[in-house]
């Protein structure tokens, strides 16, 4: 299977929150759109340090992440950030991977927005098409 990549929207939640109560205004929420990898080999969302900066996300912790090579690298571990793409829309901590050049959106918020790799056409589609399904356990 080829690279896929997918335009996605990040947003920090609590700018949000705070837009919604009067204490920014709406144009202050910090969101970023860009590029990622639509990675189903990793977990969740994955940022560089940079990117966890320019939405203003704070850091929660560390864990030890395994990447591809095999290799362990100690991580953050971000506040929550809500992804969107085009209709659906999920919200994850992410992962911040020193030195990551690309952003990877992972399996569970590919999960979350109900969305897979068409592996004929190498695209991120949705699993019931464009209607938006979740499962309630």
């Amino acid at each position: 299977m080829g690279m896929v990549k997918a335009e996605i929207t990040l947003t920090n939640p609590m700018d949000e929150g705070y837009a919604r109560d009067g204490y920014i205004k709406p144009e202050e929420i910090r969101t970023v759109t860009i590029q990622s990898i639509v990675d189903t080999g990793a977990m969740s969302l994955v940022i560089n340090e940079e990117l966890r900066k320019k939405l203003g996300l704070g850091v929660k912790g560390e864990k030890v992440a395994r990447v591809a090579n095999g290799q362990r690298v100690r991580c953050q571990v971000t506040e929550t950030v809500a992804i969107r793409w085009k209709n659906r829309e999920w919200s994850v901590d992410a992962v911040v991977m020193p030195g990551a050049e690309e952003v990877l959106l992972g399996v569970i918020p590919l999960e979350g927005m109900d969305l897979m790799v068409n592996p004929v056409t190498q695209e991120l589609v949705g699993i019931h098409g464009d209607k938006v399904e979740f499962m309630v356990l």
